[in-house]
């Protein structure tokens, strides 16, 4: 194998995943026919249908959201080098997406997997699917045809289109890499959400059902199917998902890279990497609480029943631990920020706000984590009077967290507004009333982000839930926009005082990169196994119930077990990809090495 090089071997493996996927495509419809009208359920031997269908589901899921997410901003990032004329974008651009190269492989063979284990596990299952969302499995393999060999030309052609018009070209095979991708994500949630809300939303938000109530059998259209309660709110909610995953992988790929790096220009490159990912983590995880908001609202109203378990019975903890973890994911990103300000000469004036942002952070996300109910002995809850603390429980209703996550998000913004201005002096005229109307309106927008989450605590739940709690989230976006439009016009032509110092980060600040990327994938793991378990003991909610031996919902420790060993297994792949790239930029250092005193000798 030595003498086949890095990139040949990554065709390789692309070619292999490929012609895996392929012949599942193939033979997957004959295959699930198979005693279909015998068999109900087929044992997945040792660990059960369940556990090897979450397993295989949830791997899939997660390549596919890095290999859908990276490309977005890889092509953002490739135009900006065309239009700034520097080399250094396109070449991180290029980087993005040569990982992506060995995800994709990965990712079809997952998907291969997945796709036998539902079809031996669950015949039926997928035969009522498949009898429902036909045309949308072929479309689907369209999209997948059109995908391969979009990101094949897009990634193979990157040295050879060079020129101004060439140039053009490969950006349009971007765009259309990302429009394949995309769809090919609509379409496979589809499939998804249909199992949980298989209706429509009819007059006065209220969901019509698609199947007979006597019979079961399905009464409404392919569109309708498709276009069910929770589609929208899904795919919104994992395109801003699949954007920060892959902003917190790449970072964490660069966290490594700048780990090993032997020279200057090595940790330089990597370090401006990873404040890249960094960056685009940040730029998802920002709108992510929002889409969430939608998303859990449009539950609650297609059933209330399915919204309370989610948020006040069954996984009510579940919840807890994800307030946890997207409070780890704030403050890593926060003290990343502030980390990277010291590589910045003048960025130090801001030092003196850093105790005041972290201790407004940690409080609001003390908030965030506070359970409405706690778990108690019959002492403890006789001498508390109740589950719920006389003063404490209020900060487990709902009017509180969205108060606690709004304000995380503008500390957030604040703290990346800090980092933007480092080292800049602006030279307009109006500096310091910008400054003084920017602080105003942030300081006015937190007092009115408050009131309203006090109001929420007077009002009732409808009330709070449809007006107050969006209320709250257009306030943050509008004052975010408002001040980042103000603040690029400000330091539109601002001196710099010095440039930045790419390399001088510290090695702690990388492993919280790695950190960052860790918590997102266990994070999107926890949430699938909600997204799911909201079904309970059906397959598609209230129409198609489990009959299965493994018809029940994990406990929460059981999930997170599970959890993970799939996040185990999938950074040992994502670690092999990592190596396997490392190994070939050994392997081309090597070679030019070589040929440079080859050249010598000859002179």
């Amino acid at each position: 194998m030595r003498c086949i090089s890095a990139d040949s071997k990554n065709r390789l493996y692309f070619y292999l995943g490929l012609l895996v996927i392929y012949a599942v495509l193939a033979i997957a419809p004959a295959f699930a026919q198979q005693d279909a009208t015998d068999v109900d359920y087929r044992p997945f031997p040792k660990i059960g249908s369940r556990s090897a269908a979450w397993i295989a589901a949830q791997l899939h899921l997660l390549f596919g959201s890095f290999i859908l997410g990276v490309p977005m901003f890889a092509v953002v990032i490739e135009f900006v080098g065309m239009r700034t004329k520097d080399k250094r974008y396109d070449k991180m651009a290029q980087e993005f997406i040569k990982l992506c190269m060995g995800a994709f492989s990965t990712t079809a063979l997952l998907g291969g997997v997945l796709v036998f284990v539902l079809i031996w596990c669950y015949p039926q299952v997928m035969n009522r699917l498949t009898g429902i969302f036909g045309p949308t499995m072929i479309f689907y393999v369209i999209l997948f045809f059109g995908e391969t060999f979009t990101l094949y030309l897009y990634s193979y052609g990157w040295d050879r289109m060079q020129g101004a018009v060439s140039k053009m070209w490969h950006l349009f095979l971007g765009v259309l890499l990302n429009v394949f991708g995309t769809a090919i994500m609509f379409v496979s949630n589809a499939w998804l959400t249909y199992q949980t809300s298989p209706a429509i939303m009819g007059p006065d938000h209220k969901p019509i059902a698609l199947h007979d109530e006597e019979t079961g059998e399905f009464i409404g259209t392919l569109w309708q199917a498709v276009n069910n309660y929770t589609w929208m709110p899904v795919n919104i909610h994992r395109l801003i998902g699949n954007i920060a995953f892959g902003g917190a992988i790449v970072g964490a790929y660069s966290a490594f890279r700048f780990l090993v790096a032997k020279t200057k220009e090595d940790r330089a490159h990597y370090d401006w990497m990873g404040y890249t990912g960094n960056f685009i983590a940040l730029c998802g995880l920002i709108p992510l609480p929002f889409a969430g908001y939608w998303l859990g609202r449009e539950i609650y109203m297609f059933n209330n029943t399915m919204g309370i378990n989610m948020m006040g019975s069954l996984f009510s903890w579940l919840f807890i631990i994800q307030a946890v973890m997207i409070g780890v994911l704030f403050i890593g990103a926060n003290y990343y920020l502030w980390s990277g300000m010291t590589r910045i000469k003048g960025g130090e004036i801001y030092a003196r706000y850093r105790p005041y942002m972290i201790a407004i952070i940690v409080l609001c996300v003390a908030i965030w984590m506070t359970p409405r109910t706690l778990i108690m002995s019959p002492k403890e809850m006789a001498a508390m009077g109740g589950t719920n603390h006389p003063l404490v429980g209020f900060f487990g209703l709902m009017t509180a967290k969205n108060t606690a996550v709004n304000i995380i998000i503008l500390a957030t913004f604040l703290s990346f507004l800090f980092y933007r201005r480092s080292g800049k002096a602006p030279t307009v005229g109006w500096r310091k009333i910008g400054n003084i109307s920017i602080a105003a309106v942030l300081g006015l927008a937190v007092a009115a982000i408050i009131a309203i989450g006090l109001a929420g605590f007077k009002v009732e739940s409808d009330f709070r839930v449809n007006v107050l709690t969006p209320v709250q989230v257009l306030i943050a976006l509008a004052v975010m926009i408002a001040v980042t439009v103000t603040d690029l016009v400000m330091y539109r032509k601002a001196m710099r005082s010095n440039d930045i110092n790419w390399g001088q980060m510290t090695d702690r600040s990388q492993y919280v990169l790695i950190l960052l990327a860790i918590t997102f994938t266990s994070l999107m793991g926890l949430m699938g196994y909600a997204r799911s378990g909201l079904r309970e003991n059906w397959h598609i909610f209230g129409v198609m119930p489990d009959t299965s031996p493994d018809a029940f919902t994990p406990l929460l420790g059981d999930a997170v077990n599970v959890i993970a060993v799939i996040m185990v297994i999938f950074f040992a792949l994502v670690g092999f990809i990592f190596w396997i790239g490392l190994w070939g930029d050994k392997k081309k250092a090597e070679r030019a090495t070589v040929t440079a005193e080859v050249g010598v000798g000859d002179d």
